[in-house]
Formats: structure tokens, C-alpha cells, sequence
């Protein structure tokens, strides 16, 4: 029987974003802060890795080319894995779309708004994934 190592190994965050500047910023602010991040560049993408891998939470955005968004991984998720349904945060530059509206008020997900600054994305990660 050996001893657990002293590090524990803790579950990434699944970030589902396109824009490679978002990216960037997001996985830094987050690793600085002691997350640990797995991205994947669209909906298609995001929904490969959900099926098969194990996160502490998902942060996607909800408009993104090609043929799932982030409404869509949100509704994967809802019947495939709930246990991450309360552990999504949706980033959005087109809020004001009727939409988006809609579904942001049905989801009840939390939405941060783009451009956002590092306090607010990290607040919201603390709240709905826990602090690292």
C-alpha cells in the first residue's frame, strides 16, 4: 500500500472558447490563480472531450462557429452530465441578442459579459467551481 502523494490532482476546467486572444487570456488568468485548464476550440470539440474526460467545470462561450454553440453544449451537458450542471459559466459578447436573452433566462447559467475584466471571471469561477 503506498502513501498518496502529497499533491492532490484535481480536475480542470473545460474552457470552450474560438477566439485564440480569449484563450490566451482566460487560461492565464486562470493558471495564475492555481486552476488548471483544458481547452477546446469549438462546440464539436467541447462535447468530445465532455464525453470522455472528467472536469471541475465548464466555461464556453455561447456564439462560436460551427455546428454546436454554447447553448447546445449547455443542453448536452444537462443530459449527460449533470453533475456539471450547476458547474457551467457562459461568456458571451452578443448579450443583447433576444436569443441569447431567452436562453440565459431559462438556464439560469451564469453569463459574464465580453470584455470582462480578470476579477470578474475569477469571481465567478470561485462562486460556481469553488477556489482552486
Amino acid at each position: 500500500m503506498s502513501a498518496q502523494p502529497a499533491v492532490s490532482v484535481k480536475r480542470p476546467i473545460l474552457l470552450i472558447e474560438d477566439e485564440p486572444s480569449v484563450i490566451a487570456f482566460l487560461r492565464a488568468a486562470l493558471e495564475r490563480r492555481g486552476y488548471s485548464v483544458v481547452h477546446a476550440s469549438s462546440g464539436e470539440d467541447g462535447l468530445k472531450q465532455l464525453s470522455k474526460g472528467r472536469y471541475a467545470g465548464v466555461i464556453s462561450d455561447i456564439r462560436m462557429p460551427g455546428a454546436v454553440n454554447g447553448a447546445e453544449v449547455h443542453e448536452w451537458i444537462q443530459k449527460h452530465r449533470p453533475e456539471l450542471k450547476s458547474r457551467i459559466i457562459l461568456i458571451s459578447g452578443d448579450t443583447a441578442n433576444s436569443e441569447t436573452q431567452t436562453f440565459l433566462a431559462q438556464s439560469g447559467t451564469p453569463c459574464i459579459e465580453k470584455p470582462f475584466r480578470v476579477q470578474q471571471l475569477i469571481a465567478a469561477v470561485e462562486k460556481t467551481f469553488g477556489k482552486p
